[in-house]
């Protein structure tokens, strides 16, 4: 399905994000394995999609940053000569009440999770716009549609990777560039198995289908949005999420 197609998954080392490179490298994709500080996992993700007869390296970069995003890219391109596919994956989580919830945690969340898709997206661009063609997929979240409380950082992070989705969709599409959003609900990963029970048994009561998603399921979404299934779709947000945002 994405055979001779180049992607790049950022915070691929973990969580949802190794599942979306595997389930990327497992359709013919050669993938890149973004990574930031945790070399032996991405690596280990690598060997993983190998063993299963894909390809794959890893690249370590940390996306919150303008300058080391640009030459991640730039290397890519001279090696590679194109990038297909862009998955923004790379986030991260810094909960607490508004009321309790710091300078630092609030600025640290926006500058990864919103900055850093800002970051990919304004040097990879370049490089798409050149090919007239390219997937973006942004990993959004269902607490950037609904809210979340405890979250005010997380879902506005969220919520202003909807925004861009949408902004870029209508950019580059005349270009023949794809640009959508999929926003995960309660997935199964290493951030929600520290949930305690009563949490969860909560999170389920708000789940139309009354379990959590597995992280294959929203994989799964990924590669749908980076096919030519998915050719006439772009500035949409897809919810994986049982039901809770509908």
């Amino acid at each position: 399905m994405l055979k001779g197609k180049v992607a790049l998954v950022t915070g691929a080392s973990r969580g949802i994000g190794r599942e979306i490179a595997k389930e990327l490298a497992k359709n013919g994709a050669f993938v890149i394995v973004n990574y930031h500080g945790s070399k032996e996992k991405a690596q280990n993700v690598v060997e993983e999609i190998k063993a299963d007869g894909g390809e794959a390296i890893s690249y370590g970069c940390n996306v919150a940053s303008f300058s080391e995003t640009e030459h991640m890219i730039a290397e890519l391109v001279k090696t590679y000569q194109r990038i297909d596919i862009l998955v923004n994956n790379a986030g991260i989580t810094r909960d607490n009440l508004i009321m309790k919830m710091s300078e630092e945690d609030f600025d640290c969340v926006l500058e990864i999770n919103l900055k850093g898709t800002f970051n990919t997206i304004r040097h990879i661009s370049r490089q798409m716009l050149k090919q007239r063609a390219g997937k973006i997929i942004n990993i959004a979240s269902v607490s950037g549609v609904l809210g979340n409380a405890g979250q005010a950082n997380y879902a506005a992070s969220k919520a202003g990777i909807i925004g861009l989705t949408k902004t870029m969709a209508r950019e580059l599409a005349p270009r023949g560039i794809n640009v959508n959003a999929v926003a995960p609900g309660f997935i199964k990963t290493e951030m929600t198995d520290i949930l305690s029970d009563a949490v969860k048994e909560q999170a389920v009561s708000q789940i139309p289908f009354k379990r959590f998603g597995e992280t294959k399921e929203v994989a799964q979404t990924v590669v749908f949005l980076a096919s030519d299934a998915a050719s006439y779709i772009t500035g949409q947000v897809l919810c994986v999420d049982g039901g809770m945002a509908m």
